[in-house]
């Protein structure tokens, strides 16, 4: 394939590696994602199967070292695949992209060569899965406000707090949880641990019944007196908040992708849908009022695409990311939203109702615009970076 770059020698070319991983990810989600969504959705529940189908084929650890069980692959490859698979179910995606980019990710670049022996190579080959345990009842947005507490106790800590709206929360062998162990140096007091599940005082609490991404389990973690071994700290004393603040600037990246899936999605429905339904003796697609909805559908996605595609080449070329991830992420969040109502409104009648989908685009792409860092958030992040 030729190449084509921008003045920036940005290249968004997709190379035969990349072309390959959009059909792998296009299959499995045409072929196993794709029979019982609606189910899933209406019963908010993701077989185990289902996970363990996504490990086999490399989706769980596709960034990660070849050595550590990962494949090794780019940022650019991640979101690719994140974008089909987000185009048929966003419960799915969100179970990835939590493992890729949180959770693998954080221990690959921040843990120790043990951390990474023990518990990154499982997780990167989808033996077990993982969760990112930041959020509580009073720190969503403002994340310094930890209220969960890692008391020194010598050999180890005493893990003692709540953690909220946690993604695999249920489904989880190992999560990375961020407390503070010096409440008095308030950021600078705050670390990240890797907690097993099945650990005396650690309790899953009560599942969330949510509007969207129903199929994924989100619940609250509870930790009382939870011994953490020293050796299950990330990094220096002190370092969580850096390491929570640097994980999520990568994480918009993955929801950035998903989001441009669910609107992907919904978008090629309406395109089908335009070109079957009838009405006044003629298909839809060739009224106007549907034309410059479908136009405005393709414009807008492609917008996002390009701006996921440069925030996961900025983040492959080592280069600083912070602020095209966070563009990113706002934009093609509301391109998600825009496009579902739209696909909806296309649909008619028939967009109201679950058997043709697009309802459950619109419910699931409003999280986009909330989690790992909410659209306001991001507002915050772009101005910060443009006006240093």
């Amino acid at each position: 394939m030729s190449n084509t770059t921008t003045p920036n020698g940005m290249d968004f070319n997709l190379n035969e590696e990349h072309l390959a991983v959009q059909e792998a990810a296009r299959d499995f989600a045409t072929n196993d994602l794709l029979p019982g969504v609606i189910t899933r959705d209406e019963e908010q529940k993701f077989g185990p199967e289902l996970i363990k189908k996504m490990g086999e084929l490399g989706f769980l650890g596709m960034m990660v070292a070849p050595e550590y069980g990962g494949g090794g692959m780019d940022t650019l490859s991640y979101v690719i695949a994140m974008e089909e698979i987000s185009k048929i179910d966003a419960s799915a995606s969100v179970m990835m992209s939590v493992n890729n980019s949180l959770v693998c990710w954080g221990l690959e670049t921040y843990g120790d060569e043990d951390q990474k022996r023990k518990y990154l190579t499982p997780l990167a080959t989808g033996k077990v899965i993982g969760a990112f345990c930041l959020s509580e009842p009073e720190a969503g947005s403002d994340a310094t406000s930890q209220h969960t507490t890692a008391i020194d106790a010598g050999e180890h800590y005493i893990l003692n707090g709540t953690k909220n709206w946690i993604t695999n929360g249920n489904s989880s062998s190992i999560c990375l949880v961020i407390a503070h162990t010096h409440p008095e140096k308030a950021h600078k007091g705050i670390n990240a641990f890797i907690v097993e599940k099945g650990t005396e005082g650690f309790v899953v609490g009560k599942k969330e019944d949510k509007m969207g991404i129903r199929a994924s389990d989100t619940h609250t973690l509870m930790f009382s007196d939870v011994k953490v071994p020293k050796a299950n700290r990330i990094g220096e004393d002190g370092f969580g908040f850096k390491f929570a603040m640097s994980t999520l600037n990568g994480g918009r990246i993955g929801i950035a992708a998903q989001a441009l899936g669910i609107a992907s999605g919904a978008y090629e429905r309406s395109l089908q849908y335009s070109k079957e339904r009838k009405t006044f003796g003629k298909p839809i697609s060739e009224h106007q009022a549907i034309q410059f909805k479908l136009s405005e559908m393709a414009t807008r996605i492609e917008a996002a695409r390009l701006l996921v595609y440069k925030a996961a080449r900025l983040k492959d070329q080592g280069k600083d990311y912070i602020k095209a991830a966070a563009m990113a992420k706002l934009f093609a969040s509301d391109v998600a939203m825009w496009v579902t109502t739209e696909a909806v409104q296309i649909h008619g009648g028939y967009g109201y109702v679950k058997e043709y989908h697009v309802e459950r685009h619109m419910r699931d792409a409003k999280i986009t615009q909330i989690y790992e860092g909410t659209s306001e958030i991001q507002k915050l992040v772009i101005a910060r970076e443009i006006l240093k």
